[in-house]
């Protein structure tokens, strides 16, 4: 018995059109399946990159807001690795959303940063 790979992550947001927004048009997921469930009053959005299924994207009423800071215990932040990243910062600039200055990871010697999602969550882009 074994886990094979991970299948998806579910990320609840407060805003669905904005989040929406950001996962497609900014960070480029597909969309794979779209339903509102009216007795949840809840969106979910299954959204695929390069062709593997990934993130659920949830809409709720009146979730809570994530605590953030100080970092709390649970899920830390998601990882995408990107070719170049350099690049995707200047582009996530120009649609007007900060990143952390670039890091080196002192174990690989490879360059990453991190921005936020709609909602604070933390996004770590890992140049691979």
């Amino acid at each position: 018995m074994e886990i094979k790979r991970l299948h998806h992550i579910a990320i609840i947001c407060s805003d669905y059109e904005k989040s929406k927004k950001f996962y497609t048009e900014i960070l480029g997921f597909t969309i794979n399946n779209e339903v509102y469930r009216e007795s949840r009053k809840s969106f979910k959005l299954d959204l695929s990159l390069n062709g593997t299924y990934l993130l659920e994207l949830f809409s709720f009423p009146t979730p809570p807001s994530r605590p953030s800071h100080p970092e709390a215990t649970g899920l830390r932040h998601i990882a995408f690795g990107v070719n170049n990243l350099e690049e995707w910062i200047d582009y996530l600039k120009i649609n007007n959303i900060e990143t952390e200055p670039i890091r080196i990871d002192e174990f690989t010697d490879k360059k990453f940063t991190f921005l936020k999602d709609p909602d604070n969550l933390p996004i770590e882009l890992y140049e691979v």
